[in-house]
């Protein structure tokens, strides 16, 4: 099977792209996610995402579109509904379009590892991608093994974000819990973003495709 998995982050992806590669499943990464606010961690996720793939040497796509106000606009719109709706229906719908249209017999995605994400919704989110564009949506459920993801991402070094992704996500996630201020912050990423034979990078886009 030719996959095409969708990828949230480098923490996140550390578990899943290990099991497919101890399968032997043939998968090809993806970065497309523009509902990560602000455009500063934005950037960091991709980052990390990329150190993962350079020290993995796996294949990553990379689409840096950044529409902000269609963004908040589309997940203001699913009030009263979970705003995690949109995000969902974005990036699957995405991940389905580009796999139909570059040749992958599937797609799937590493939010299915989280055990903080909406997992019954996600699945929703990818059963109608998958409808719409006629390809079969991978529903793996990594949950299990979320604790052995985090310690290989610890052990790669790979920045981990304090919060989902959203500007909102990120506002409940301060209120909450507020940062302690230990006096070391985020780790930077050092520029580690060499470009290989393996990374492709799509142009960047003013509008979210697809919808």
């Amino acid at each position: 099977m030719k996959l095409l998995l969708h990828a949230c982050c480098g923490p996140c992806a550390c578990y899943p792209t290990q099991a497919l590669t101890d399968e032997g499943v043939d998968f090809t990464l993806l970065f497309y996610n523009p509902n990560i606010h602000p455009y500063k961690e934005f950037k960091r996720r991709l980052a990390a995402l990329r150190e993962l793939a350079e020290k993995k040497s796996y294949r990553l796509i990379l689409d840096k579109t950044y529409p902000l106000e269609e963004c908040v606009a589309g997940m203001l719109a699913e009030r009263p509904g979970p705003r995690c709706a949109f995000c969902y229906r974005i990036r699957m719908r995405y991940a389905a379009a580009y796999a139909k249209e570059h040749g992958f017999d599937a797609f799937s995605t590493t939010l299915l590892y989280s055990p903080y994400q909406k997992h019954e919704l996600l699945v929703q989110e990818g059963r109608a991608a998958s409808e719409a564009f006629g390809l079969p949506f991978v529903e793996y459920d990594w949950r299990p093994h979320y604790q052995e993801g985090v310690d290989l991402s610890l052990e790669l070094g790979l920045y981990r974000q304090p919060y989902c992704g959203c500007v909102f996500s990120e506002r409940d996630r301060y209120e909450e819990r507020p940062k302690v201020k230990n006096g070391e912050g985020p780790r930077e990423t050092q520029g580690y973003v060499r470009v290989t034979k393996k990374i492709i990078q799509l142009e960047r886009q003013d509008h979210l495709p697809y919808l």
